[in-house]
C-alpha cells in the first residue's frame, strides 16, 4: 500500500463561528488518517502497547490552503515519506474533490510506554523499508 485514503464528513461540531472547519479539527482528521493507515498495514496501537511501545508525534508542519465547510466529504491521504531506526515520517493531505485543502508532514517517534525513546520495531522497519 503506498497511499491510504480515509473519508471524513464535516459536522457542525467541526466548524467555528465563521462556518469554516476550526483549525484544530484538522489535527484530529490527520490523527484518524494515520491510525487507519497503520491499521491497514497490520500495525495496531494495542499490540504495540502490549510490547511496551507507543508512537508520539515529534513534529508536524501544516499548510492550510483552503477551508472545508459543514457537510463536505473529505479524503485524508497518508503515505510514508521516510523511516529510520526511531522515526517514521508521513506525508498527509486533506482533499475535497481531489483538491488539497490542508497538507502536513508528520514525524512520529517510537517511545517506551514506561517513558523514554525506543527503537522502531523491526517488523515496522521491514514493512516500510524502501518507501
Amino acid at each position: 500500500m503506498s497511499e491510504y485514503h480515509f473519508p471524513v464528513r464535516i459536522y457542525y461540531e467541526d466548524t467555528d463561528f465563521s462556518g469554516n472547519v476550526y483549525h484544530a479539527a484538522y489535527l484530529k482528521f490527520f490523527e484518524r488518517g494515520r491510525t487507519e493507515f497503520l491499521r491497514g498495514e497490520g500495525i495496531h496501537h494495542s499490540e504495540l502497547a502490549g510490547q511496551g511501545i507507543a508512537f508520539a508525534v515529534r513534529s508536524m508542519e501544516i499548510a492550510f490552503d483552503a477551508a472545508a465547510h459543514i457537510d463536505d466529504l473529505l479524503d485524508v491521504t497518508t503515505e510514508v515519506a521516510a523511516i529510520s531506526g526511531a522515526r517514521l515520517t508521513l506525508r498527509q493531505a486533506i482533499l475535497r474533490d481531489g483538491v488539497a485543502l490542508t497538507r502536513a508532514t508528520v514525524v512520529v517517534v517510537a517511545i517506551k510506554t514506561s517513558g523514554g525513546p525506543a527503537r522502531m520495531p523491526r517488523a515496522i522497519l521491514e514493512r516500510f523499508a524502501g518507501r
